[in-house]
């Protein structure tokens, strides 16, 4: 068994990730209307999400290479290490979910 101790919600998650979007963009010097015309997303998506932090993948994904900052989603879910010789010689990872 895992024990996972989180320490924060995906709603503060999702907030701070449009705190950091917010300010990448003041670091561009670009106002909201011009990044969205840059990420052609629309204005009131945009400040939905850095009011809220809600969004979604793809429109994450415009804004994101609008700010030069793609490469950051490379390393969102990196393959886990393997921990032991064990996890190596264990049967091979499924690569597909279970049926209910």
């Amino acid at each position: 068994m895992e024990l996972s101790l989180k320490l924060s919600s995906p709603k503060e998650v999702a907030e701070r990730l449009a705190q950091r979007l917010k300010r990448r963009r003041l670091e561009a010097n670009l106002t909201q209307e011009g990044l969205a015309r840059r990420a052609q997303v629309s204005l009131g998506t945009l400040k939905l999400f850095e009011r809220s932090g809600k969004a979604s993948v793809e429109f994450l994904i415009m804004v994101a290479f609008a700010l030069n900052a793609e490469q950051e989603f490379e390393q969102l879910f990196p393959p886990q290490a393997r921990r032991s010789i064990s996890d190596v010689i264990a049967k091979p990872v499924r690569l597909r979910g279970r049926r209910k």
